[in-house]
């Protein structure tokens, strides 16, 4: 994975996983972004992007207990590797370099 980027909605889903820490799935991942971003986000969508982060390496999942409220079904939690962590600090750096010194005061928009 070494220089590839994260796409935005990567990043977003990744930082919703760490801020979760342990017991992160689905629907808290989708609730997390969804609060901290004001925008509405389909769970297809954050399913979607995280079976390719584990593809690429940068989640684990797991299935925890099956629970009651859910008909016996387990949860699929998911977790940030090494790998994820090293990539997320990447993106941040990428953007932080390309942010430096720029000003948008003053343009359209």
């Amino acid at each position: 994975m070494r220089g590839a980027y994260l796409g935005e909605f990567e990043q977003v889903v990744l930082l919703a996983l760490v801020r979760l820490g342990d017991g992160a799935y689905g629907l808290r991942i989708r609730r997390e972004i969804e609060t901290r971003t004001s925008r509405e986000v389909s769970i297809g969508a954050v399913y979607a992007t995280l079976d390719r982060l584990e593809s690429q390496g940068l989640v684990l999942s797991s299935l925890g207990d099956p629970t009651p409220e859910r008909g016996g079904r387990a949860k699929r939690i998911f977790e940030l590797t090494a790998g994820g962590a090293a990539a997320l600090r990447r993106s941040r750096e990428v953007l932080d370099g390309m942010w430096e010194g720029v000003s948008i005061d003053g343009l359209p928009g």
